[in-house]
């Protein structure tokens, strides 16, 4: 339904500002939510990587550690000894105004070997080293997984945006713009007879 707006020039005037304004926002929303759409796309294909990195590094990880197992008996006591880590670090990057995390680990001990080498052996190490893997790849994997849903978020939002513009405020302006000019036309025309018929009259 276009906007109740009374037919004066100012108002056509006022209008038609308005309504460059609303196209040039959508324009603008427009290339932010391809911009969102891109970084999503191209987050999505990461995380893919590196699920399949992370389910083979765990493969690996678990054989070894199922080898420890058979060769050592139960390696329990030996990983009650790996430091619990803490060095995880959040920061923040932006993408269009959309605030995404960056996930860092730093761990709060170096790698390095916590039990004793006499009572173990080169599988256990093996084992110990891919779950370090592991853990990096899940930290990457994370910080990708949580990026994409905000993403997608900001994406619905500037979508919902953009068909209010497109789809209702825009054509709403138009329609105005198109009624008050009309209406002045109308105006002018009426304007125009009226001063046709004084003079006429004055003539005679």
């Amino acid at each position: 339904m276009a906007q109740q707006v009374f037919p004066t020039k100012s108002n056509l005037m006022a209008t038609r500002r308005s309504l460059a304004l609303a196209n040039q926002g959508y324009e603008l929303m427009d290339r932010k939510r391809n911009i969102l759409v891109r970084e999503m796309m191209r987050l999505i294909d990461r995380a893919a990587a590196i699920q399949d990195k992370i389910s083979a590094a765990y493969a690996e990880a678990y054989a070894a550690l199922q080898r420890a197992n058979i060769t050592l008996g139960s390696v329990g006591e030996f990983t009650a000894s790996v430091p619990v880590e803490h060095g995880l670090q959040i920061d923040r990057r932006s993408v269009m105004g959309v605030e995404l995390p960056t996930v860092s680990l730093h761990p709060s001990a170096p790698l390095g070997i916590y039990y004793g080498l006499e009572s173990t052996n080169g599988i256990l190490d093996t084992a110990y080293l891919k779950f370090n893997e592991v853990k990096a790849l899940t930290v990457e994997l994370a910080e990708v997984e949580t990026s994409v849903v905000r993403l997608a978020e900001a994406i619905r939002k500037t979508q919902k945006r953009a068909n209010a513009l497109g789809n209702v405020q825009i054509p709403q302006m138009k329609a105005t713009i198109k009624r008050i000019d009309e209406a002045l036309s109308e105006k002018e025309r009426e304007e125009f007879s009226r001063l046709k018929v004084i003079k006429s009259q004055k003539g005679q």
